[in-house]
């Protein structure tokens, strides 16, 4: 069955013209080409329009670092020891008394130097001079005794040669002299106890030396017994320095002592700044310490102006051998890295060298050099962290600085710092050297 068409309810669509992309892609090729025109102009602008700049003057490379340096020189390097001692009186004496009996007076002043033989204080002597009559009187006794005796024994020897005498009288008379002769011995003893108990009343210092505080005051009763004493004498002139030292240090000291050379020994104070007093090494103790490895030396100071007090700490220097014709570079310019030590060394043409070395002995201003230098390099002893094996220097020491000489302390301490960080990081601001090349 065919169907019928109205034709007037069909509804006819409308077409929607799209919008074609052309145009939009054609936006965005004018937009880049706009762009690459202007860079383009841009470029010409600056190689023809802008006044260029002269060939011979720009700069190659980096800058040329400004740095410090000083010269590897030839001299004497001291090898030292230093360590930590205590002043230590030769001798030190408490005087006390040796009889029993009362202090009646003192002839010292506290803090007085006195000599051996000086009065320092005095014991009632009228007890002990009582005795010493006592004893001389029975020595007179004694002796009138023994003096009749032997006249007895004459006659009674007399008798018995004419056979008037018992021989047992004899012998007994001869036993008698014997007996009355030890007993005036036996009272001289006591004669000489008490002089000498009466000498010991008047108390002299022993030694030569500097008396301290009194202990005791007079009218007390002292004996010998007593634990306190009655004054402390130091001996202060000469005076010696007990100090400790690793016994690693062992052989070279007792090689020097045992060749006869005399070591210096210098003493400074607590801040190891000002000195105190120069002497000599006297003797080393007989055994090492197992709890701490070091052996103790004393060495003797002449302390007249009384600098080392008893008991005073003080830093030691020790001065063990004396090394001639050493190569000394300053302190500052050895550095370390990842590989050992090595320098920074300035060339002729204002660029520096790696140089790996081998160091020795050092003091407070330069490090022995074994090798890896040599007499005259310049090495550089400020303004090495950024520096890299080849990079061009400007070498500015200044009219106050001396090249020769050690650094000044802030340049020493900003490369005691740099060295620090070379240790820490693997000389991380130091320069990677090549293999072979570098340390």
């Amino acid at each position: 069955m065919n169907e019928t068409v109205n034709p007037d309810k069909v509804e006819v669509a409308t077409p929607v013209t799209p919008v074609a992309p052309k145009t939009h892609r054609l936006g965005k090729a004018a937009l880049a080409l706009a762009l690459a025109a202007a860079i383009v102009v841009g470029w010409q602008y600056v190689e023809n329009i802008a006044p260029s700049t002269d060939e011979g003057t720009r700069p190659s490379g980096p800058p040329a670092q400004t740095v410090r340096a000083a010269p590897v020189v030839q001299g004497e390097m001291p090898i030292t020891i230093d360590a930590l001692g205590t002043v230590t009186p030769l001798a030190t004496v408490t005087v006390k008394t040796q009889i029993a009996g009362k202090l009646m007076s003192v002839g010292f002043e506290e803090g007085q130097l006195v000599k051996q033989g000086d009065f320092l204080a005095q014991i009632d002597p009228r007890p002990y001079e009582a005795a010493l009559a006592q004893a001389q009187g029975q020595f007179e006794k004694d002796s009138a005794l023994y003096a009749q005796a032997q006249s007895d024994l004459a006659r009674y020897q007399t008798l018995n040669k004419q056979d008037s005498i018992a021989r047992q009288q004899v012998d007994d008379q001869v036993f008698l002299v014997a007996q009355d002769k030890a007993a005036i011995a036996s009272d001289q003893a006591q004669i000489d106890t008490a002089k000498l108990n009466i000498a010991y009343c008047r108390i002299v210092s022993p030694i030569n030396g500097r008396v301290g505080l009194r202990l005791v005051d007079p009218g007390n009763y002292l004996q010998p017994s007593d634990t306190t004493g009655i004054v402390v004498i130091a001996q202060i002139d000469p005076i010696s320095v007990v100090f400790s030292t690793p016994e690693d240090n062992l052989p070279q000291i007792t090689a020097r002592l045992n060749a006869g050379a005399t070591l210096p020994v210098t003493a400074f104070d607590r801040s190891n700044v000002r000195q105190l007093a120069t002497g000599t090494l006297t003797t080393f103790d007989n055994e090492v310490d197992v709890t701490t490895g070091t052996f103790k030396l004393r060495a003797t100071f002449a302390n007249p102006d009384g600098a080392l007090f008893p008991n005073q700490f003080v830093n030691v220097r020790l001065l063990v051998n004396t090394l001639s014709g050493a190569l000394l570079a300053p302190n500052a310019a050895i550095q370390i890295g990842a590989n050992g030590s090595f320098a920074y060394a300035v060339n002729d043409d204002s660029t520096v060298a790696v140089r790996n070395v081998k160091t020795g002995p050092a003091d407070a201003k330069n490090t022995t050099i074994l090798s890896g230098l040599k007499v005259g390099d310049n090495v550089v002893i400020d303004g090495v962290d950024r520096l890299r094996d080849g990079a061009k220097v400007s070498v500015r020491n200044g009219a106050g600085a001396a090249s020769q000489g050690p650094p000044p302390a802030n340049a020493a301490a900003g490369q005691g710092q740099s060295r620090h960080r070379r240790e820490q990081n693997g000389a991380g601001g130091a320069p990677t050297p090549a293999a072979g090349a570098a340390p």
